[in-house]
């Protein structure tokens, strides 16, 4: 948690936006990297940054779908 708290507070003083769970993850992932490469589960970071990057679209999907809906009924 040492490196996550270094990467939100050198974030914040930057003025850069950032996602504590984006941090946490990335911490955990590189403190096990450093002690092993193969102490990471790869194919469960591979999932995770797969699921980051489908979100934005997602999330742009469902807000134009309430959007449509809202301008129905208002």
């Amino acid at each position: 948690e040492t490196a996550a708290a270094c990467t939100l507070f050198g974030a914040t003083f930057a003025g850069i936006p950032i996602s504590t769970t984006h941090t946490i993850t990335g911490a955990i992932v590189g403190v096990g990297a450093v002690r092993r490469l193969s102490s990471v589960r790869w194919g469960i970071a591979g999932r995770i940054v797969w699921a980051w990057i489908f979100t934005i679209p997602a999330s742009a999907l469902v807000a134009a779908g309430v959007y449509a809906l809202c301008r129905l009924f208002l």
